[in-house]
């Protein structure tokens, strides 16, 4: 979880007053935060939710805590600048890293405290909700030295040299990934790539590589500095613009002069900062059967306004820097944060039953156990994905799939359909980490033909040596424990090898697929080692082992 640390006296200063050690620690208590270090007058605070990356700054704490207080309430509006900067992104990176946001701002100085909130706000945020800046980097630039309009295009990577960040000498962009401390750190997240995404002004300075370095010209901020330059880049254009938004918001509350950048992709333009101006309906009736209280309507735009919500007749008006809000019932825990929930009455219980494990639970948590006893690691990951992790880089067609018909963003965009593709994304993150890796997940997928859920467990093993032996005795070891007789049939899944990819029959019934990934497969991911892997449908299995 992200911890941020900054001065109590600046904290008071943003808020407008002066607050305890002991009110603070109150205060955050709302923000899903706690002070976990003091230092004389320094505070580090740990932050328990990571939807809310407005929280990991002081200023986005402040600006809560102002609300909390009465000192403020409702809606906090930005209303940027207007002005002839400009951004024109090339097709070329459009399979690359294809979106980008960006502003400008002005009129107050960069001292080096304050550059030291900026760099902290930067590093939280690409760690955490960035993904290690897989899919949100951000840059912060002196805006005196660029001169717009600014290229966002793709360059070969040898084509062009600069000076990057903490360097004396200009090097090519192959060379930063190879020497460059933090060209080598982040090398991964471009691999197989033959052009390099590549931000320059209009004389031919490049600002940055993104998202990798920015360039010692214009991408070091120092103190005394005034008027900055700020750009996100990513591949979910929600999370890009949200970027921009947290850091435009925070640099408003310092009294800086928020200037607005025009984003020209191919002739469509769009102004960034972006105003999402996002609502959901959500009535005091919603929230009183919900949390078994009885507020009125004004009650609840009280509460609402408290969290920096706008509320007009059932209609709530979500912050620009929140992305979070998914259903009415994640306004109505805000409501109940802002309430008390310790202050909410007991009520006897009307009803009284005597709860018990359904058998097919049992069944699949001892499949857990099994896989765990063979040296597995359990991992855990959302039920939402996106078809593109699904069924491109598996190379499959699409099985039939339950879409969000609004999703927030494209990464979460319909309900999974099998587990191992994401098994495989996690190889691919870790894929600088020492191998064997050997890990499995079990959880729910969906299906849109019988619109059922179905438990299901995906097991894999990577290697130099993974191949389908090891991953068949892991499939022994599982059914011989449920004492399971089984056949494996010869079929065809492009996610696997021909050959080298079996179907698994219980009682007639196939149950699961087993196999080593196919080449191309593992290419997609960016994986050099084999990997061999299985995925069985544990409700169908239990069922099949019952007749």
């Amino acid at each position: 979880m992200p911890t941020i640390t900054f001065d109590i006296d600046d904290l008071n200063k943003l808020v407008g007053k002066k607050l305890s050690k002991e009110k603070i620690e109150e205060l955050l208590d709302y923000a899903k935060g706690e002070i976990e270090a003091t230092n004389g007058n320094e505070l580090s605070v740990k932050s328990a939710d990571t939807n809310l990356p407005y929280l990991w700054s002081v200023e986005g704490i402040a600006r809560l805590f102002r609300g909390l207080l009465g000192l403020e309430k409702g809606l906090r509006q930005l209303r940027p600048e207007k002005s002839k900067d400009k951004i024109i992104v090339d097709k070329s990176v459009r399979d690359i890293r294809p979106y980008i946001a960006a502003f400008s701002v002005k009129g107050a100085k960069v001292d080096d405290y304050l550059l030291k909130q900026i760099i902290q706000l930067q590093e939280k945020f690409c760690h955490s909700y960035g993904m290690k800046r897989l899919k949100v980097a951000v840059g912060v630039y002196n805006y005196n030295k660029i001169v717009f309009p600014v290229h966002y295009k793709a360059v070969l990577p040898e084509s062009v040299q600069f000076m990057p960040l903490g360097f004396k000498r200009e090097m090519t962009l192959g060379e930063i990934l190879e020497i460059h401390p933090t060209g080598m750190e982040y090398a991964h997240l471009l691999k197989g790539m033959a052009s390099y995404p590549l931000l320059v002004d209009s004389n031919k300075a490049v600002l940055s590589f993104p998202p990798i370095i920015n360039s010692e010209y214009s991408g070091k901020v120092l103190s005394g500095d005034s008027d900055l330059f700020f750009e996100a880049t990513g591949n979910d254009r929600e999370a890009v613009q949200l970027a921009a938004n947290i850091f435009a918001f925070a640099f408003a509350e310092r009294g800086f002069r928020i200037r607005a950048v025009t984003i020209d992709y191919s002739g469509k333009k769009e102004e960034s900062p972006a105003a999402f101006k996002d609502s959901i309906k959500v009535s005091a009736d919603d929230a009183n059967k919900m949390l078994g209280l009885n507020l009125k309507e004004a009650e609840v735009k009280q509460l609402l306004e408290k969290f920096r919500y706008g509320y007009d007749k059932g209609k709530v008006l979500i912050p620009d820097y929140r992305r979070d809000i998914m259903h009415p019932v994640d306004v109505i825990e805000d409501i109940g944060i802002a309430f008390g929930f310790d202050k909410i009455p007991a009520r006897p219980l009307k009803t009284y039953t005597i709860g018990s494990t359904f058998p097919v639970t049992k069944f699949v948590d001892k499949a857990r156990e099994l896989a765990v006893g063979m040296g597995y690691q359990e991992i855990y990951s959302p039920i939402l994905s996106n078809t593109n992790l699904l069924y491109n880089l598996m190379d499959v067609e699409d099985f039939g799939t339950v879409e969000i018909e609004n999703p927030m963003t494209e990464l979460f965009s319909c309900a999974r359909t099998w587990i191992l593709p994401q098994l495989m994304e996690l190889l691919s993150m870790n894929k600088n980490t020492e191998y064997p890796q050997r890990i499995f997940e079990q959880g729910l997928v969906t299906m849109k033909k019988d619109l059922k859920d179905f438990e299901r467990m995906a097991v894999v093993t990577a290697h130099t040596k993974a191949d389908f032996t090891e991953i068949k005795q892991a499939l022994d070891f599982i059914m011989g424990n449920f004492g399971v007789k089984y056949g494996i049939e010869d079929t065809v899944h492009h996610s696997f090898i021909p050959g080298r990819v079996g179907r698994v029959i219980v009682n007639g019934k196939g149950v699961a697929y087993i196999g080593e990934i196919h080449p191309k497969v593992l290419a997609n991911f960016g994986l050099s080692v084999p990997v061999a892997a299985m995925e069985l449908n544990l409700t169908d299995l239990f069922e099949a082992i019952k007749k």
